[in-house]
C-alpha cells in the first residue's frame, strides 16, 4: 500500500467516482476512517492529510488514543457494540454512536450525556440480512425504535447504520437505502452509514451518506503499539 495520505486520496477518488456514477451531488458522501487496532501515529498521519472523523470499535482503545491525540481536533465515532459498563465514558467522550439496537442502551446514553454538551449523535443499527452473527434490529422494528430514541433529550437521532453480509447482492443495499428514505422525513434523518472498503460503490449507489473505511486507508489490522 501507499502512504496514508495516498490511500486517503485513492478512497476519496473512489467516493467521487461513485457519486458521479449514481447521479449524486459532489460531496454528498462523507468518509469515516475506521482506525480500530491502528496506532495513534497513523491517525496523526491521516489528520495531517485532512481527515478529521475516526471510527473505533473498542472503548478503552479509543480512550487511550483520545488521551494521546488530545492536541488534535478529531471527531470520534463508536462503530462497535457498547457494553453497559462503558456507557458513561462513551456518553462523555464520543461525538457519534453507530450501533444503537435497544431503547435501553439509548436511554442510558441520554442519561449519562452531560447536559452542558451538545446532544450525542446516534444511529440505529439495522440487521437487514437477518444474520444471527450480526447485531442490529429487524427493519420492521426500526420505526418504533426511532420514535423512542428521537424523544430522548440528550441524543440526536441522525439515521441508520448497516453492515451487509460479505458479497451481498446490490438488492441488499437498495433495501437498506429504501428503509432510510422511508424513515428520513418522519424522523428528520440525514445520515445513512453504509459501505466499507470492499463495497462502498454499491452503498453510495443505494444512497449512503457516510462510508466507513479502514483497510483501504490503514492496511490490515494489527495490535496498537506505536507511539503517538
Amino acid at each position: 500500500m501507499g502512504s496514508i495520505a495516498q490511500n486517503l486520496q485513492a478512497v476519496k477518488s473512489r467516493i467521487a467516482l461513485a457519486e458521479r456514477a449514481a447521479g449524486r451531488a459532489p460531496g454528498a458522501v462523507a468518509l469515516l476512517a475506521v482506525s480500530k487496532t491502528h496506532a495513534p501515529a497513523l491517525i496523526r498521519q491521516a489528520h495531517a492529510a485532512g481527515q478529521r472523523a475516526f471510527g473505533e470499535n473498542y472503548v478503552q482503545e479509543a480512550l487511550d488514543k483520545m488521551a494521546r491525540l488530545g492536541d488534535l481536533a478529531l471527531e470520534w465515532h463508536l462503530v462497535g457494540p457498547l457494553q453497559s459498563n462503558k456507557t458513561r465514558a462513551v456518553a462523555e467522550r464520543f461525538h457519534w454512536v453507530h450501533a444503537i439496537e435497544r431503547e435501553k442502551t439509548a436511554r442510558r446514553l441520554s442519561e449519562k450525556r452531560p447536559a452542558a454538551m451538545a446532544p450525542l449523535n446516534v444511529l440505529i443499527q439495522v440487521n437487514a440480512s437477518s444474520e444471527a452473527s450480526k447485531s442490529g434490529i429487524a427493519p420492521a422494528e426500526a420505526a418504533a425504535l426511532a420514535a423512542a430514541v428521537g424523544a430522548m433529550k440528550n441524543l440526536r437521532l441522525r439515521g441508520l447504520m448497516a453492515i451487509p453480509e460479505p458479497g451481498a447482492p446490490r438488492a441488499r443495499f437498495d433495501e437498506i437505502g429504501a428503509l432510510f428514505q422511508g424513515l428520513r422525513g418522519e424522523f428528520g434523518l440525514d445520515t445513512l452509514s453504509l459501505g466499507m472498503s470492499d463495497d462502498l460503490e454499491a452503498a453510495i449507489a443505494a444512497g449512503s451518506t457516510l462510508v466507513r473505511v479502514g483497510t483501504a486507508i490503514f492496511g490490515a489490522r494489527h495490535k496498537v503499539r506505536d507511539a503517538a
